[in-house]
């Protein structure tokens, strides 16, 4: 698995998915300030990566989770990526709102699951893990049970590591912040000057101000 996380880590740098600028941080929607800038949904415009991705999250499923009845992926990031994995199992495709329409049927779930299947949830990046856990809590609602989740990348969060330990759920990503940050210093992205800086960020994310 860890030569997977350096792989993938680097191929996420090569089509600039994931961006670093410790001097120039950018702003989350959360209203955090951060060094570093995940974007996988990048990974669907390079058909070789995209195929790369989806292999080696069918393969996590297989090795990990065994006996599979659906896929759901989380709007709106993992939709495609989750489709492209339920299309190569061959099992039946959902994905979960992050809030029910306001029209029509009101869908939290788009599509179909019956009580009693197994569900793996594919998500394309882990920060907090709130949204992630939100379409758990929603596909646990319609009495179905959720064998694990696997996810393109995590930041490692402490917040997020207890809320899934809480939540009872697997989580399994193919590359995170530490692989990443090894990768970019390997291929001189960032200088050993960066590291404290970056590491200090992931310990306090939301009290970090670049300074």
């Amino acid at each position: 698995m860890k030569a997977l996380e350096r792989l993938f880590a680097e191929k996420l740098l090569k089509v600039k998915a994931v961006k670093i600028q410790p001097a120039n941080p950018f702003t989350w929607a959360s209203g955090w300030k951060s060094p570093i800038y995940c974007d996988n949904r990048k990974t669907l415009s390079y058909p070789a990566l995209r195929n790369f991705v989806k292999l080696e999250i069918c393969r996590v499923i297989l090795e990990k989770f065994g006996e599979v009845d659906a896929i759901a992926g989380v709007a709106t990031g993992a939709i495609a990526q989750g489709a492209l994995v339920a299309e190569e199992l061959n099992l039946p495709f959902v994905y979960v709102r992050s809030s029910p329409k306001d029209h029509g049927l009101e869908n939290l779930i788009e599509g179909e699951l019956r009580p009693g299947m197994k569900v793996v949830v594919v998500e394309d990046l882990i920060s907090t893990g709130g949204s992630s856990l939100k379409a758990v809590d929603a596909i646990r609602r319609d009495g179905c049970e959720v064998i694990g989740m696997v996810a393109s990348f995590t930041y490692g969060f402490d917040v997020s590591v207890e809320a899934f330990k809480k939540a009872k759920v697997e989580l399994v990503t193919l590359t995170n912040y530490n692989a990443v940050l090894d990768a970019a210093l390997k291929t001189d992205y960032i200088n050993e000057e960066d590291i404290p800086v970056l590491q200090a960020w992931r310990e306090d994310p939301s009290h970090w101000t670049g300074k």
